[in-house]
């Protein structure tokens, strides 16, 4: 019979790590007696990073003394003691590899049930001072596992573990965890897996994604293959300007044969020889129709921006900039269903991609055109989104101008004020409309609540952020936001790494040992969670260059992508970052 060894708390605490702090509840500390197991938590319990661990998925974690003397004989260590990895629940019995997901059990007054594997989280590792630990954890099929509370109450070691209900599916937690964190994923046990009710909710929306792509529906993280590896030279056809701050640039292949054709909504990254030293690195969306041979792109000149006026006020016709290929996910879904394109300043650029795709076939489906720009004068591109709407049956158009003349709104049929979320709501958008959302930040925030609160479901509201993602460092405290720089360290000696998004090419320094780590010292918002190869939170696009593995993934990322938390660059690299 199964039973309870020890029952382990503690409260989130911030602990040094790597000269930074870390606020979290791995340290896990035995209690004597009975106590109380709630919904959420067991009293004198608790978690520093609740988007990762605890909640009502997640309430009590569960880990195997068998896992402590295997992992005591992998280390050589006589010191792991329990609730040392972070668990509440050290238990004799109930192995990863034959407890299934929706098992429940009962334990003394309380009743449980099995919601998902324990989160390959960095914390475990930091706890026991063993780094790769969480990648140790998938490797060897001893990650451990959550349970929900189905009833509260009392608890204590030495209790006994009763089975009293199996799960629907037969997938052990060993199974599961495995289809999540590692290759060769059986189509099959995917199907499992996403027919079983008590699996928490984000466990579930992964294996749906991992479905669609096993059944080639769904293109795997980072999309489609590019059209061409790294960078390839191409020509400046023209230099048009659009308006008093927007000129398009449009750049067709040396050779005269046609460019590949790029989704509408994609993005090309020049590499701009001229604007600097080493060659500034920087993305622009297209705004040109996705199959017309050529390239363009429309670039705001920006009054502190090296690299937007060269671009606008320097190329001349027959220069050459380097080009990697076409790419990005923000791009128009099939569907027949209304379309929201809204945008603001020079943010039309890849909805206007998308007016084009539209209006080539013509499309029938609803297509509202939503803009915001200061006046006519800044309105880059306003003839050619009205010849574009005019040719699709059921399209209607709003622009706003927040600081314009009278005449120039009755001109240009424009409102007055600043595109906002009191706008939108007021035009009556469809609720089951899909809706392409591009401008600055705060611009799309705003944008996206009043669409939500207008009835459109929000998985449908998709959007395009200029520059980097925002970051994803789980329990870190402190961390205020800073402009992307050079490293703090003594100039490197090793190839030159180049951070597209954040502007920022540095050669890689000698003391470090990641592209991850050489990121953080530069400030570029990076994003991660197991730091071991594991979880591809921090997958990323590798535009150019190649690189090696400290230490070998799991599983590989998809072509084009790199894991940047275990990686070093072999030679000079460009990162979608």
């Amino acid at each position: 019979m199964p039973s309870l060894l020890s029952v382990n708390v503690g409260m989130p605490k911030n602990v040094p790590w790597r000269g930074r702090t870390v606020f979290t509840g791995v340290w896990k500390y035995p209690v004597h007696g009975r106590v109380m197991v709630r919904r959420l938590n067991i009293d004198g319990d608790g978690q520093g990073d609740t988007a990762g661990h605890g909640g009502e998925q997640r309430a009590v974690l569960v880990y195997q003394v068998e896992s402590y003397r295997h992992w005591k004989q992998h280390f050589g260590r006589d010191d792991l003691e329990h609730g040392q990895f972070g668990e509440n629940l050290t238990v004799d019995g109930l192995p990863d590899d034959e407890v299934c997901i929706g098992d429940r059990y009962r334990i003394g007054e309380a009743e449980f049930e099995v919601t998902q594997p324990r989160v390959t989280c960095y914390r475990v590792g930091m706890r026991l001072g063993q780094p790769e630990l969480p990648a140790l954890l998938v490797s060897h099929h001893r990650p451990g596992f959550y349970m929900r509370v189905l009833r509260e109450g009392h608890i204590q070691a030495g209790d006994e573990i009763t089975k009293i209900g199996s799960g629907p599916g037969t997938l052990s937690v060993a199974d599961t965890d495995a289809l999540l964190y590692l290759p060769d994923r059986d189509p099959e046990k995917l199907r499992l897996a996403v027919g079983i009710p008590a699996l928490s909710p984000g466990w579930l929306g992964s294996f749906r994604e991992l479905l669609k792509d096993a059944e080639g529906s769904a293109a795997a993280a980072g999309g489609a293959a590019a059209a061409w590896d790294g960078f390839r030279a191409l020509r400046v056809a023209a230099v048009t300007p659009e308006s008093t701050t927007v000129s398009s640039i449009h750049l067709i292949a040396p050779d005269g044969s046609r460019l590949p054709p790029a989704r509408a909504g994609q993005y090309l990254t020049l590499r701009v020889p001229g604007a600097g030293e080493p060659a500034p690195v920087r993305s622009y969306s297209l705004s040109s129709a996705p199959d017309s041979g050529r390239y363009r792109i429309s670039v705001k000149h920006e009054p502190h921006g090296a690299v937007s006026a060269y671009l606008t006020t320097k190329l001349r016709p027959g220069m050459i900039l380097d080009a990697a290929a076409p790419r990005g996910d923000f791009v128009l879904q099939e569907g027949t269903g209304p379309v929201l394109l809204v945008s603001a300043g020079i943010g039309l650029t890849p909805v206007l991609a998308m007016l084009h795709e539209l209006a080539a076939a013509p499309s029938a489906r609803e297509v509202w055109w939503i803009h915001g720009a200061r006046n006519p004068r800044e309105h880059a591109l306003a003839a050619e989104a009205r010849a574009l709407l005019a040719k699709l049956p059921n399209s209607r158009g709003y622009v706003f101008y927040s600081s314009a003349e009278p005449g120039e709104y009755r001109r240009d049929q424009a409102r007055p004020g600043r595109l906002a979320k009191d706008n939108v709501s007021a035009l009556g958008v469809p609720a089951d409309a899909t809706a392409y959302v591009c401008g600055p930040a705060s611009f799309m925030t705003d944008i996206e609540e009043a669409l939500v609160a207008a009835g459109v479901d929000p998985g449908a509201v998709h959007s395009e952020l200029f520059g980097a993602l925002p970051s994803i460092t789980p329990g870190l405290t402190g961390q205020s936001a800073r402009q992307p720089h050079q490293p703090p360290d003594p100039p490197g000696t090793g190839p030159v790494v180049t951070f597209a998004r954040s502007g920022v090419s540095t050669p890689f320094p000698d003391g470090r040992s990641s592209l991850l780590e050489l990121a953080e010292a530069c400030d570029v918002p990076v994003r991660w969670s197991c730091r071991t190869g594991v979880c591809h939170t921090c997958v990323t696009p590798l535009l150019s260059g190649a690189i090696s593995y400290n230490s070998p993934p799991l599983e590989d990322p998809a072509e084009g992508h790199v894991l940047i938390c275990c990686t070093r660059p072999d030679t000079d690299v460009v990162l979608d970052m």
